[in-house]
This record gives C-alpha cells, sequence and structure tokens, in this order.
C-alpha cells in the first residue's frame, strides 16, 4: 500500500470549491476563507502568493502552489498591491469595505474576476475538511509548498482546467478526484526532494526495521500491537526496536500506534455512521468507553462531540 495515499484518504474531496480567476492588473486578493488546504495554479500569466508571516513565491504558468490553512494568504500581481478583494468563509466575496462581489465579478460557469480573458488566470481548487489522518500530514507542511513547472508539470492540471468548463451528469464527483490527484502529485513530488521535511513516520518508512513496523500498524490497527510484538515481527530486540523507533519516527512506537489508531477513528466518525463499539473494534480498542477514554484524553473532545461537529 502506498503511504502516501492512505494518509490523504482523509483528505479525500467532496464536493471541494473550485473556480477559475481572471484578472487584469493591478489585482490583489486577500484570502480569509479558513480553509485547511488549497491549491492554485497558473494557467496564463503570473502571480505572487503570500502566505502570512512567510516570503511571497512568483507563480509562472504551470506552477502549482500548495496552501496549508486555516491562515489567511494573499495571491496578487505583485507583492505590493493591496488588496482590493476579501475572500471570507463559504466563499463570500466581497471588497474591503464590506460590499459584495460574488455576483457582480462572475463570469460564467466557475469563473469569476474582471473579464474572461484577463491577463491572468488561475485555478484554484479549496478543500472544506482535511480529515483527522491527512491532517496528521498536513501539519508538517509549511505554509505554503511550491512545485514549479520546470520540475515536473502535472498533467492533471490541464486536465482540471478543461473539465473546469464541463456541467455534465457527475461534473461535481469529477473534479473532487482530479483535486485529489492534483494534490497527491504535488505532495509526494515535495516530500521526495532534499531538503524536505516531512513526518517522521513517512522518513522511516524506507528504514527496513522500522518502516516495516509502521506498515503492520497502518494495515492492521485493530491488532493488540505490543512493543514486542513490533519488535519480533521485524526481526530486532525490544530495547534496541523500541530506541530505533523513537529515534527515527520522533515518539515511542506505543504512542504512535495509539496516534495512528485515534486518527483513523476520527475520520469513521465523521465519514460513517457506524457505532462507537464498532468503530473501537476496528481501529483497535476493546469496547467503547475504552475508545472514548482515549479519544477524550488525545484529542481534547468526546467522540460524539467530535462526530456531531464534523
Amino acid at each position: 500500500m502506498d503511504v502516501l495515499a492512505d494518509v490523504l484518504r482523509g483528505l479525500r474531496a467532496r464536493d471541494a470549491f473550485l473556480l477559475r480567476t481572471v484578472m487584469d492588473p493591478p489585482w490583489s486578493i486577500r484570502v480569509r476563507d479558513a480553509a485547511p488546504l488549497s491549491v492554485t495554479t497558473v494557467v496564463r500569466g503570473s502571480a505572487w502568493v503570500a502566505p502570512d508571516g512567510g516570503a511571497p513565491a512568483l507563480l509562472e504558468p504551470g506552477d502549482v502552489a500548495v496552501l496549508r490553512g486555516p491562515d489567511p494568504y494573499t495571491v496578487a500581481d505583485h507583492p505590493d498591491t493591496p488588496p482590493q478583494v476579501v475572500i471570507h468563509p463559504g466563499q463570500r466575496c466581497t471588497t474591503l469595505g464590506g460590499q459584495e462581489l460574488t455576483e457582480t465579478m462572475a463570469l460564467g460557469l466557475r469563473t469569476w474576476g474582471t473579464r474572461p480573458d484577463g491577463a491572468t488566470s488561475l485555478l484554484t481548487g479549496t478543500y472544506a475538511s482535511s480529515g483527522a489522518v491527512g491532517a496528521g500530514l498536513l501539519a508538517a507542511l509549511p505554509p505554503l509548498v511550491v512545485l514549479t513547472a520546470a520540475g515536473g508539470e502535472l498533467p492533471v492540471v490541464a486536465l482540471l482546467a478543461a473539465e473546469l468548463d464541463r456541467d455534465g451528469p457527475g461534473q461535481e464527483a469529477v473534479l473532487d478526484r482530479l483535486l485529489d490527484l492534483l494534490v497527491i502529485g504535488v505532495l509526494r513530488t515535495w516530500l521526495a526532494r532534499p531538503g524536505a521535511q516531512p513526518p517522521g513516520w513517512y522518513r522511516a518508512y524506507g528504514d527496513p526495521v522500522v518502516g516495516h513496523a509502521v506498515r503492520l500498524v497502518q494495515h492492521d490497527p485493530a491488532r493488540a500491537w505490543t512493543v514486542a510484538d513490533l519488535a519480533a515481527a521485524t526481526g530486532a530486540s525490544r530495547a534496541a526496536f523500541a530506541r530505533r523507533f523513537t529515534e527515527l519516527v520522533g515518539e515511542p512506537p506505543m504512542t504512535f500506534v495509539t496516534s495512528w489508531r485515534l486518527a483513523l477513528a476520527a475520520d469513521l466518525l465523521r465519514d460513517t455512521e457506524l457505532t462507537l463499539a464498532a468503530v473501537a473494534r476496528r481501529v483497535g480498542y476493546s469496547s467503547a468507553f475504552a475508545l472514548s477514554a482515549a479519544f477524550k484524553r488525545v484529542r481534547g473532545v468526546n467522540p460524539s462531540d467530535h462526530r456531531a461537529t464534523a
């Protein structure tokens, strides 16, 4: 199993917001939608993307930027251009003074901006929810990840641009899946680069001992794992295994097991109608009470409240 694909399973787009933005300079858009993850790619022209507190990055045609939320960021023709538009939660668009722009700047199907053939054309996709397992990876990302076309253009960008113009049956599902493919492509390439700082378990995935243990836990979270079991399965002594696992992953083996189980439980509570007892059995807890106690202790909220808010 591809570990990145498994981690991003919680990031699976569901009716994601997708839009083509077409602008003439000078332009600047302040994004305050609190989305957990957004993706922007330039089709025509160029744009600067600047996360709050971070250095701006220039995007040329084919470049893709992944922005980790929920902090605001700015997209503009130049870093010095003052914002003219604010994007609020729910993708409501206004001027800085609060005047509504959602309808006045609409240019047709999934297109918005100053004029249809404006100098700059951007495609933007926004996820409403990152999912608990996906959030574990997103937390390790910097506020801004940029993949340049020079580093390997992603063919899915052209497909996404073409599909935005269509309005056939099932179109929203098609766009969701293309957005997922784009995000996975960008993150997979970025994580493989020298100097990237992915989560410890991802770095350890290539280790013959610790990587094997991580796979075992991720493939079978319901098993009653112990440090001794994992050590035996990897052919290492208990002490040597625990030391090596902690060094590479950044946390002890059983802490990792607990975190992974609870992340999976959070996704199941959000995405299914399974009872708490059924979720507990799937992720390795003996009872609904045991899962509730661990969930509240580690995640700070009880499972029923998590399900209600999710």
